[in-house]
């Protein structure tokens, strides 16, 4: 039986890649990284680094929806990043809907009182952490449900 290994999630955006990788069972998100988007190659390119040096057996990419579940222009994005990645890599990649993570993001910090200075620091580490959770827990409580 293969050991657990961890979910890397990724929240792409037009400047920035927030990342969060999950526990070796597939439980609960943590918040990562940040790095600056460069082109979608590069970008395909840090994200395997990242779930290399993590011990990654899948990628979760963000993929932003409207609200009635349509791509949006940046959910295509994610889609071709997504594709990239693919091209460089046996690990299997996910899209999985990010709709409000960013501004849940926000809000969680609003919340905990941060200075409006700490508020305006990159937060897409976070929203991926929330992207992650989410793909966690629709996965189901099982050992191992999520690596499947």
């Amino acid at each position: 039986m293969n050991a657990p290994s961890r979910i890397l999630a990724v929240d792409p955006g037009e400047k920035r890649l927030g990342f969060a990788v999950s526990d070796p069972t597939g439980t609960i998100a943590t918040p990562l990284t940040v790095v600056d988007h460069q082109s979608r190659e590069k970008d395909a390119q840090k994200i395997l680094d990242i779930a290399r040096a993590n011990n990654v057996g899948k990628i979760v990419i963000g993929q932003a929806l409207d609200w009635d579940g349509n791509l949006s222009d940046q959910g295509k994005k994610s889609s071709r990043l997504a594709a990239a990645i693919r091209e460089k890599t046996h690990l299997p990649v996910v899209l999985w809907n990010e709709y409000g993570t960013t501004q849940t993001a926000q809000e969680a910090r609003i919340a905990m009182g941060l200075s409006r200075r700490k508020r305006s620091e990159p937060i897409d580490h976070l929203a991926a952490t929330l992207i992650l959770q989410s793909y966690l827990d629709a996965q189901g409580n099982e050992p191992g449900s999520a690596h499947e």
